[in-house]
């Protein structure tokens, strides 16, 4: 059950039986936790407030990475765990998650020098246990250049060479809860936790609210885990017996800018150190390329993170800074996005020092609390969080944690050795429903095996004139297969248009607006809110920040 069409099912069945996991929070985290307890044979039910991924885990670099950086921070511990997980992630979703080249200039008077970056890079493959194939290379000035031929040359000694893995946050997420529901998790957004349930002072309940129709329904645990991310303080203050935490969250941002590749001709990832001290990626991605990250401590809405200019500025000055032969301007940006990461409160430091480990604790009512962390360690901080709950309530019917060998959905029976040759046979297939060979490849690269339900959807209706006919198959399959209720969930999670291809969402909206409030039943009203909650977002995306439209959101 994963479909608009489920929803009053949905509701009923959570309104109806008491659970051994209820999960706040539909990111990566709580996506994890539905799936590692859920595989393990509990009953989960998980809500989150806006749409699976809507908050951080939509918003991040789009990387699964060992946090080299950290290495600068002494964190061996977080470095070896997340570099370990890494292969474990690609492996599991090899749909969403591609490995990445990664180039790491030095330079003189740099932050790195060329013997501390080699050491560096050596010590993370160690850690990280990096398959032999993908460990670093060190290259001279003339082989750097080869590479990135628009890198400031002055003062340029070489580079580091190694292997990081791209993916799709969003996707990786909805993959995850997808794969939870092939175990019976029952997954809802747009549902709120508005309050708690109390026997003798303890949760046993949450309230939560259908954000679309209004309705109220309570849903009863053995456990509720709050991994609301941004929002965890928020569910923290409704739980009124809770007492003082001893933690608390600090919010940081860190936004990204878009460019085509005719204004930023970059080929190759870098990973380049700014004149502050800070760390920056370039990463192509199809026909555009994106830069980012900032961090800066975030004080405002995190339900509306949006890149400020001045942060637009920072990127580009790094920008100019490493390719001073492109004139790089602000029209050049095609899009933005921001994100919040929600980070575990440590008295003096700076954005990039907190640390990103996670932490789990639980509260007097019980209420039990993951924060911090990072995407690539979700699945390992998934399985301890579980494995405290399965020994807290003694669930003997809980098998042993198995996500280390499960394939997610969309990724059965892929691996690194045979994904090539399983995308190039769905995309000879695709010529049976009017699809080109690019056009196929394109969605058996992304859906994985489940490109079959996407070919079958297609093959049962008649495609629109004012779409083409893979992205109305990605249409039909998001609002029937992925729960997509609004345009946004559409062109922002489902498919990344917002980001990677503006100009496709503002030239298809109207359509897909049209087709979604027909297959969905919108009333007039919620067709007027969706439509200008996308055509807000969209500006928002190109940089126009100004005042939000009356009819605000809960995007």
């Amino acid at each position: 059950m994963f479909s608009f069409q489920d929803r009053s099912k949905l509701i009923h069945l959570m309104n109806t039986y008491s659970f051994d996991v209820l999960v706040i929070g539909g990111g990566i985290t709580g996506a994890g936790i539905a799936l590692d307890a859920a595989s393990r044979g509990l009953s989960v039910a998980l809500v989150d407030m806006q749409d699976f991924a809507a908050g951080t885990s939509s918003r991040s670099t789009k990387l699964i990475h060992g946090g080299l950086r950290y290495l600068k921070q002494l964190e061996f511990r977080l470095v070896a765990e997340v570099g370990r997980e890494r292969e474990i992630v690609y492996e599991n979703s090899i749909h969403v998650t591609t490995p990445e080249k990664m180039l790491l200039p030095i330079y003189k008077n740099g932050s790195l020098g060329r013997f501390s970056a080699s050491i560096g890079l050596k010590l993370y493959d160690s850690l990280a246990k990096v398959r032999k194939s993908e460990r670093r290379k060190m290259l001279s000035k003339k082989e750097t250049l080869k590479l990135a031929p628009f890198l400031r040359e002055e003062g340029l000694l070489g580079a580091g060479f190694y292997v990081e893995y791209k993916t799709d946050d969003a996707r990786l997420t909805l993959e995850v809860i997808k794969k939870a529901v092939e175990y019976k998790a029952l997954c809802l957004n747009y549902a709120k936790v508005t309050g708690f349930v109390y026997d003798r002072n303890r949760i046993v309940a949450a309230k939560v609210r259908d954000e679309i129709t209004g309705e109220t329904i309570t849903i009863h645990a053995a456990q509720i885990v709050n991994a609301a991310g941004p929002w965890v303080d928020v569910i923290l203050e409704k739980d009124n017996r809770n007492g003082r935490s001893r933690k608390s969250l600090k919010l940081t941002k860190g936004i990204h800018i878009v460019f085509d590749k005719s204004v930023l001709p970059l080929e190759q990832a870098i990973y380049f150190d700014t004149d502050d001290g800070r760390m920056v990626f370039a990463i192509p991605r199809g026909n555009k390329v994106y830069v980012g990250t900032t961090d800066t401590f975030y004080e405002e809405d995190p339900v509306h993170p949006v890149a400020k200019s001045e942060e637009v500025a920072y990127l580009l000055n790094a920008l100019h800074s490493i390719f001073p032969s492109l004139s790089l301007k602000e029209e050049d940006v095609e899009s933005t996005w921001a994100g919040i990461r929600p980070l575990i409160f440590e008295e003096g430091k700076n954005p990039s020092e907190i640390s990103r480990k996670d932490e789990i604790w639980t509260s007097k009512s019980g209420l039990m609390t993951i924060a911090g962390g990072k995407l690539t360690g979700y699945r390992i901080m998934a399985e301890r969080i579980v494995d405290l709950i399965v020994k807290k309530h003694r669930f003997r019917h809980a098998k042993k944690c198995m996500t280390k060998q499960l394939a997610l959905s969309g990724a059965e029976g892929l691996r690194s050795s045979n994904f090539e040759y399983f995308v190039n046979k769905k995309a000879m297939e695709g010529a049976k429903f009017g699809l080109n060979f690019g056009e196929a490849k394109g969605l058996a690269q992304m859906y994985g095996t489940n490109i079959d339900r996407v070919f079958d959807l297609l093959d049962k209706e008649e495609p629109v004139d004012k779409l083409p006919k893979a992205l109305f198959a990605q249409l039909l399959y998001s609002i029937y297969d992925e729960m997509a209720y609004t345009p946004a969930d559409f062109f922002i999670r489902r498919t990344g248009l917002m980001y990677f291809d503006i100009a496709m969402v503002e030239k298809t909206k109207d359509a897909v607006i049209d087709i979604m409030s027909d297959r969905i039943g919108y009333s007039e009203r919620e067709k007027t809110f969706y439509t200008m909650q996308l055509n807000q977002m969209i500006r928002e995306a190109k940089g126009d920040c100004g005042e939000r439209d009356t009819l605000d959101t809960n995007e």
